[in-house]
Formats: C-alpha cells, sequence, structure tokens
C-alpha cells in the first residue's frame, strides 16, 4: 500500500505517518524502485496502535517509549511487555483522573444552566 491509501485507512495524515517514521516510531518501511514508501498490512495496524494511542491523549513521549519497547529485539522478553504494560497502566490512570475532572466540570455547567434556565422561568 502506498501513503496515500494507509493515511486513508488509518485516519492519519500522511505528514504525520511521515513525522512517525523519522521519529523511529515505525520499522523500517520497504520503498519500491521509484523510492516510493510500500506499506505492509503489518505497518497498517502498527499505525491504527499509534493512533489509537495517540487519541487518548497518551504524551509523544509515551508513545515513543511504548512503541520503541514494541521494535525492541527484545521486545517479547518480559521486562519490555511489563514495560508497555506499565505505559499503558499508567495512561489509563491518567485517564481515570481526568475523566473524574471532566464530569465535576459538567456537573458544575449543568448546575449553572439549571440556575439561568429557573431564572428565566424557561
Amino acid at each position: 500500500m502506498r501513503i496515500d491509501e494507509v493515511s486513508e485507512k488509518s485516519g492519519l495524515t500522511p505528514d504525520t505517518i511521515r513525522f512517525y517514521e523519522k521519529s523511529d516510531m515505525l520499522p523500517a518501511i520497504a520503498r519500491d524502485q521509484r523510492g516510493w514508501r510500500q506499506f505492509a498490512p503489518d505497518d497498517l495496524e502498527w499505525l491504527i496502535v499509534l493512533a489509537r494511542l495517540r487519541a487518548t491523549g497518551m504524551p509523544l513521549k509515551a508513545v515513543r517509549e511504548f512503541a520503541a519497547s514494541a521494535q525492541s529485539a527484545e521486545s517479547e522478553t518480559s521486562t519490555e511487555q511489563r514495560k508497555r504494560l506499565d505505559l499503558l497502566r499508567s495512561h489509563a490512570e491518567t485517564l481515570s483522573q481526568r475523566r473524574a475532572e471532566l464530569e465535576a466540570c459538567e456537573d458544575y455547567l449543568n448546575f449553572k444552566i439549571s440556575t439561568y434556565t429557573s431564572k428565566l422561568g424557561l
């Protein structure tokens, strides 16, 4: 697959895909005779993993650490798997805290909406 097709399927822009490649967050991408990137299905799957991690708000630094661990020669060792697990757990905890903060904000907004609705007799 070429970059435009991978972009469409992954939801990532070509610039983001190139950035991930330059940042060593992707395995080496094959190139054809013209030098155009030729993505394999596994490359697309990995890009989707990166996109989903970023969509959760995971900081780029943590995504880089996750990618480095997953692509290392020792990626299947318990040490590297534990490293990825710890990154995911830490981020899940951050999301949980953020969700609680957002719920408190939403409660406050609903309170203010109710207050103004009552004042206006709506």
